[in-house]
């Protein structure tokens, strides 16, 4: 299902460039290397990334990297390591040394009111890029930056119902969860849950979370094959578990997109090698290529301007027989 991108009326934000957003410190757009000390007359960015757990969090972060230095943006950086509480030093760190705007991609939901007060109070503006918060103080932050992860996870259960449009056969899915508690996780699992509730035929049998890395999506899928005989559809809340599960797949004898169709979510391009080999049968994309965006929304909150509450990025479906044509023009 491809995304519409979001046209914002009557705001400068989109005159001069397309939107794109992300993380990580980039020493060469002028950051100081974690001190106290801000550049003269330009904007310092404190942003605090989940980690890289994948490989579109890598290319996640590149793009905020190179964004910044094309933008002149001072960039300071801080990995969480997918920990929650690292993310939350990070952001008190950034308070403390006075930046102009801080950005986060939240490793879960839950648990950001308190921190993301103090940034208010400090009269520090926060953008939400890739992941949102539950908070329902809508003040707490400027705007969000990303994908609509629900609409993904849509789209991923509107394939798999058409593929078996025509069977009366009971359908075996097993998923593999993205990190438990996260907005990508909960809303690609709601989506897809919501397409295929209203057809009996479709039966999840396991659900476990493997952390959107390759090496715990091999393992619980490896679990999943020794405690179900009968898997029809695997459902990968990211490309990195459906090529770790693709592996165990191979390894019990079975073949990948055949034996067991697989969906995934991300569109990075070894997902889209996979495709071509067979081994998936539809990637549903989620661009990680977001630094652009960040960096105009960056300047414009800065500067006081008023700028749309949620900004979407614009995605497609790849089913296996567009892969080919599409492979040479991922750029992650």
């Amino acid at each position: 299902m491809a995304r519409r991108a979001v046209v914002f009326a009557g705001i400068a934000l989109l005159a001069s460039t397309t939107l794109t957003a992300c993380s990580t410190e980039n020493p060469e757009a002028g950051s100081d290397g974690g001190s106290g000390s801000k550049p003269k007359g330009k904007i310092v960015l404190g942003f605090a990334q989940v980690g890289a757990e994948s490989g579109w969090r890598t290319a996640n972060t590149k793009s905020v990297q190179e964004a910044a230095k094309k933008a002149g943006i001072t960039l300071k950086f801080s990995d969480a390591q997918q920990k929650q509480e690292n993310q939350i030093k990070a952001i008190r760190t950034f308070i403390q040394q006075k930046v102009d705007v801080i950005a986060f991609s939240p490793v879960v939901e839950s648990g950001w009111d308190t921190v993301l007060k103090e940034a208010k109070d400090a009269g520090i503006p926060v953008i939400l890029t890739d992941r949102a918060v539950d908070s329902k103080d809508k003040s707490l932050y400027k705007t969000f930056l990303g994908s609509d992860f629900v609409k993904e996870g849509t789209s991923a259960g509107q394939w798999l119902t058409d593929e078996y449009a025509n069977s009366k056969d009971t359908v075996n899915i097993v998923e593999l969860q993205g990190t438990t508690g996260s907005a990508p996780a909960n809303d690609r699992k709601a989506g897809f849950a919501e397409v295929i509730k209203g057809d009996h035929k479709f039966k999840i049998i396991a659900s476990q979370t493997g952390d959107f890395t390759r090496a715990k999506g091999k393992e619980v899928m490896q679990a999943f094959l020794k405690s179900h005989k009968d898997i029809d559809v695997l459902y990968a809340h990211n490309d990195d578990m459906a090529l770790g599960a693709i592996q165990a797949i191979e390894e019990a004898g079975k073949q990948p997109g055949k034996d067991i169709k697989v969906i995934s979510v991300d569109g990075i391009k070894d997902a889209f090698v996979a495709m071509t080999e067979g081994k998936i049968n539809v990637v549903v994309e989620c661009n990680p290529l977001l630094g652009d965006q960040l960096m105009e929304l960056t300047k414009s909150v800065a500067a006081g301007e008023v700028v749309p509450e949620r900004v979407e990025t614009e995605e497609g479906v790849f089913p296996q027989d567009k892969a080919k044509a599409a492979l040479p023009s991922r750029k992650y």
